[in-house]
């Protein structure tokens, strides 16, 4: 019986401090603010990384005074994210050229590895232009006057 007793006792002792740990840990985490990684020094001078997230396969086109930026989203909807900025070190999220990944019927089935890969982006007679190759489907374009959409998708090529 003296056995039995230590053993629950153990366990409840365990299960005490477990739940003790994790109100602990709630509460500390309660007023925390995480730092947000900005590169511009506000001195002229800027650190690495520009871009604290991963985008893969940039291309960056400039209009004007603007720069524009879009990259490979793979198999991820929305895609092909467009970011902004108007010196090449602080740059904004302003929209995604698209909405669902294509063919919408084939990315239902989530498809690793699959989708926009190395996309180009290029501005002519005031209208933007991505396109991108999928070796499964063909070459694939979106077009829109306005960087942040809406944009049309064409299908320029089959596989």
């Amino acid at each position: 019986m003296n056995r039995f007793l230590n053993i629950n006792y153990n366990f409840f002792a365990g299960l005490v401090l477990v739940i003790a740990s994790q109100i602990f840990f709630a509460q500390s985490q309660e007023n925390f603010v995480s730092e947000v990684w900005v590169s511009d020094q506000g001195d002229g001078t800027y650190k690495n990384p520009v871009l604290h997230s991963d985008y893969s396969d940039p291309d960056v086109v400039r209009v004007g005074e603007d720069f524009y930026m879009t990259s490979s989203s793979f198999n991820a909807a929305p895609g092909l994210p467009i970011i902004h900025s108007r010196d090449l070190v602080n740059w904004k999220l302003i929209g995604h050229a698209l909405d669902r990944q294509v063919p919408v019927e084939h990315f239902k089935t989530p498809q690793h590895g699959n989708g926009v890969w190395a996309p180009s982006i290029r501005y002519h007679n005031d209208a933007f232009y991505i396109y991108w190759g999928d070796p499964d489907f063909g070459i694939y374009m979106v077009k829109s006057e306005n960087p942040e959409g809406p944009w049309e998708v064409t299908e320029v090529g089959i596989a």
